[in-house]
């Protein structure tokens, strides 16, 4: 298998709230923002992705439940390694994001602070420890 490139697709229940949070915590406008579906590259060829949760019902739902079962339940994480997290964490505070863990040195070396979107999804902003 030929990877041409990457997207992460997070099931959302506001796709419009959504894309307001994710504008203000990355720092950058949607590379697409249609209905049913919002992007913000990340690197090239990374993109997040944004999907209201009665579109993807629509194709998933009968073998699997309704995305909004699971709606604030953590499941994956969105981590994201930044130049600096206080940056990072200013950002959150602006989106308004909850902040789930405070940041501290983690044991990999990055010093991790844990956050939630709206929807309750787990983000991560972490930088490199420096010695």
């Amino acid at each position: 298998m030929t990877i041409t490139s990457t997207e992460f697709i997070l099931y959302v229940a506001d796709q419009a709230r959504s894309t307001a949070f994710y504008r203000l915590l990355l720092a950058r406008e949607p590379v697409l923002n249609v209905p049913g579906m919002t992007e913000f590259e990340l690197a090239p060829g990374v993109k997040l992705g944004l999907m209201p949760e009665q579109g993807i019902a629509r194709i998933i739902c009968g073998p699997m439940p309704h995305p909004s079962v699971a709606q604030g339940v953590p499941r994956c994480e969105l981590y994201l390694l930044v130049a600096d997290i206080e940056q990072a964490m200013r950002a959150a505070d602006r989106a308004r994001a909850v902040l789930v863990n405070a940041p501290a040195d983690r044991d990999w070396g990055h010093r991790v602070a844990y956050y939630a979107d709206p929807d309750g999804h787990v983000i991560a902003v972490a930088e490199e420890i420096r010695p």
